[in-house]
């Protein structure tokens, strides 16, 4: 089989020898451009061709790695050169071309070595650190961007919405300038991907309602999703009449045509602060990666016509027919960028590799740093300064004012936790809260009540019903240094945008070696035991798939003191160790009151906004010997129940321990306050395969080895509706059935060695 690179390669000599090049139609002079900025795309095009031919012979060696290219789309540094390096860019796997060109802009820049060291994995790459080939820059504002289905898009709405925010905020010296704007690429069959059109659809939903949103799509058409063609126009008939999205095209074969569009594009942006769309049309080079063997689904004309039509020849058509090159410049400037990488290469491929595990995890979890709201941006009040003046104008005293008598009263965790989401956002001017229904209607458990109308609309955020929008605009926004609390109606819905948690949130620091990250809180109402409005879609009773994404914190209180004190400590690692936070809020615990006796109040706590609790600290209720319940949310509850069962009918001490953070567990902590229990008893409200139940009991075999260990989980069951719809899950009756046998050595137990 032909190496389509060499033959590409070989075409480009031959044809610009012999001046067998594109017939063009478009002038410098029509462009905007100079000669000079036109010759420096061009440098920028035939940097990036090299190193892909570079990168294929890398990997051909086995010093190289995946070699997605960026062969056809080189037109894209025309794009770059049109807009700023401030304007935030969330990138196709296609832009080497627009690195390049973007790098110009920062002098000093090396991308040549740069890319090189990312293409060959090595330790001094300065944006992942050799983890992934990437491209990105903390310096260029290009955060690195490893999706290949738009699950980047989201972020994007959610970057370009932050601007208008910290402007409305009156904030200062955020990343991004307030009339910067934020660029988003894809390919056009990223398009067709429901993320994309989520993200789409989000940004005109939001433009649509005169709501600041100043991004651009660049959509990078080749025609062809690796094998799948793309319907012809399809593009430009889906996109060029959606509300509040204005479309433009460029020929990305056509530099002078696509710099006129993008910078039409960046201007109607720049002034409107409204979204567009740009179309850029162009060819894709060499198949769509190193093994793909594009002749399998492509005729050997068809294949030809696209190489016809290298982006690189029609580049050198238009700087001939202008004058600014002759033939033999641009293939002297060619050559020397090739001979150049190939050197560099050379170098690259002898530059120290990661080596061990800790090497490579070590930017899992991102390094603190606080952000510009604690580094003299006014935090002027605080939960116990009553009387200080806060961002909206008012006292703390003031803000509460009609909660007042209730605040000296027990109340549930609904309501501790509205107040403590209301004091909070006092205390952080950029915090932010948004998702469906937590604005007007204050959440549908009114949590969130009362917050847009203390706060204002642009703080407490009324989104549209799409989870992976909300998600991406938390994701966004943190990149402009706000504080998100995005919030999930129920965690059934978590799932259909977990991609936005693992493939975007937690990968961020990973794969910028900890120069980028993205904060935030996100509040999800879960779990089981709801009554009365239940069903698999509100009551959810599983937790693997987030407890299966790396550098993640989980926390899940019982109750509302817990609540609120945990939710205090979230926002805190957040804000100061920009970590990425889940807070599972137990639906069914939300309202309770009551623990043993109708009406005892026993579940009720009245509000203490100086009640801390620390990532990791456990909770202790009672200090028997007998047995120890390990539980967490419902299950915490429910076994303190049984706890009062077992003292009283069946003599059994107990104490019962409360996890609280489920993602890291403090095995330390729940191994010490175990240890004087002979027995112990694990119960799960979540389901047994993925269990937090078999986790600890793997690892208190290790640490407890004497002692007598029993899981309780739930069943491997969706949760039905009416009267059995607990019944799969652990319960009071079955908590104490088994630790009576557990503690009469009647249960199935793990014998000690």
């Amino acid at each position: 089989m032909q190496d389509r690179a060499e033959i590409v390669h070989n075409n480009f000599l031959t044809r610009v020898k012999s001046g067998d090049l594109p017939a063009t139609k478009t002038q410098l002079k029509d462009s905007g451009l100079t000669a000079a900025q036109a010759v420096e795309i061009f440098e920028s095009q035939c940097l990036s061709r090299q190193l892909d031919n570079t990168s294929r012979k890398l990997q051909a060696r086995g010093e190289g790695f995946y070699t997605i290219g960026s062969s056809g789309h080189e037109g894209n540094a025309a794009i770059a050169a049109a807009c700023r390096r401030t304007d935030m860019a969330f990138l196709h796997y296609r832009d080497a071309a627009f690195f390049i060109q973007r790098s110009k802009q920062l002098p000093g820049s090396t991308p040549l070595w740069d890319m090189l060291l990312s293409f060959t994995t090595a330790k001094e790459d300065p944006i992942s650190g050799g983890r992934h080939k990437v491209l990105g820059s903390k310096d260029l504002f290009i955060p690195p961007q490893t999706s290949t289905i738009a699950s980047h898009l989201p972020k994007a709405v959610g970057a370009a919405h932050s601007i208008g925010i910290n402007k409305r905020l009156n904030r200062t010296g955020t990343p991004l300038p307030e009339d910067s704007i934020i660029l988003c690429s894809f390919g056009d069959a990223s398009l067709n991907h429901s993320t994309a059109q989520g993200a789409i659809n989000t940004a005109g939903w939001t433009s649509y309602q005169a709501v600041p949103l100043p991004l651009m799509f660049v959509c990078e058409d080749n025609g062809i999703g690796i094998s799948v063609p793309t319907p012809p126009d399809w593009v430009k008939a889906s996109i060029s009449q959606r509300p509040g999205i204005k479309y433009f095209a460029a020929n990305g074969l056509d530099i002078f045509d696509t710099f006129r569009a993008a910078n039409e594009a960046q201007d109607y942006i720049r002034r409107t602060r409204k979204p567009a769309f740009l179309h850029m049309r162009c060819v894709r080079l060499f198949g769509h990666a190193g093994p793909d063997a594009q002749h399998m689904y492509l005729s050997e004309q068809q294949i030809t016509a696209m190489e016809a039509n290298d982006p690189l020849l029609h580049t050198a058509a238009l700087l001939i027919n202008d004058n600014i090159l002759s033939a033999e410049q641009i293939l002297t400037l060619y050559n020397g960028i090739g001979t150049r990488v190939e050197r560099a290469a050379e170098q690259a491929i002898k530059r120290p590799k990661m080596s061990t595990a800790e090497e490579v995890m070590a930017s899992i979890i991102p390094p603190p740093r606080p952000s510009l709201s604690l580094q003299g941006e006014g935090n002027e009040a605080s939960p116990q300064s009553g009387g200080s003046k806060v961002g909206e104008g008012l006292t703390r005293d003031q803000l509460f004012a009609d909660d007042a008598a209730l605040m000296k009263q027990p109340q549930h965790m609904a309501k501790l936790l509205s107040w403590t989401l209301a004091d909070l956002m006092l205390e952080n001017p950029n915090m932010v809260a948004a998702g469906e229904d937590v604005g007007r209607k204050g959440g549908v458990y009114t949590v969130t009540q009362k917050l847009q109308q203390r706060f204002g609309a642009h703080r407490v955020i009324d989104t549209l019903l799409d989870e992976q929008s909300i998600l991406g605009l938390g994701i966004g926004m943190a990149h402009n240094d706000i504080l998100p609390v995005p919030e999930i109606q129920f965690l059934a819905y978590v799932h259909n945008a977990e991609d936005q948690i693992r493939g975007e949130a937690a990968t961020l620091s990973f794969f910028s070696s900890g120069q980028y990250t993205n904060p935030m809180v996100v509040r999800i109402a879960g779990l089981g035991y709801q009554k009365g409005f239940g069903g698999h879609f509100h009551n959810d009773n599983s937790i693997a798939a987030l407890r299966d994404i790396p550098g993640i914190i989980i926390a899940c209180p019982s109750g509302g003191a817990d609540a609120s004190a945990m939710l205090r400590e979230c926002i805190r690692l957040a804000r100061e160790q920009q970590r990425v936070v889940i807070f599972l809020e137990p639906i069914a615990l939300y309202m309770t009151r009551d623990l043993h006796e109708p009406k005892d109040n026993l579940w009720a706590s009245t509000y203490d906004p100086a009640n801390q609790i620390a990532l990791g600290e456990i909770g202790q209720h009672g200090d028997g010997t007998d047995l120890c319940i390990i539980s967490y949310a419902n299950g915490h509850y429910l076994a303190r129940q049984a706890a009062k069962d077992l003292e009283e009918r069946h003599n059994i001490k107990t104490r019962v321990l409360d996890i609280r953070w489920l993602n890291p567990v403090n095995i330390d902590a729940i191994t010490a306050a175990a240890k004087p229990c002979k027995n112990i008893l694990i119960v799960d409200e979540c389901r047994t395969t993925g269990s937090l139940a078999h986790e600890l009991y793997t690892k208190l075999s290790q640490t407890l080895p004497d002692h007598n260990l029993l899981p309780l989980c739930a069943e491997d069951s969706f949760i039905p509706l009416g009267r059995v719809a607990t019944v799969t899950m652990p319960g009071k009756e079955s908590i104490v059935e088994k630790a009576v046998g557990l503690v009469n050595g009647k249960a199935k137990v793990r014998k000690t060695a």
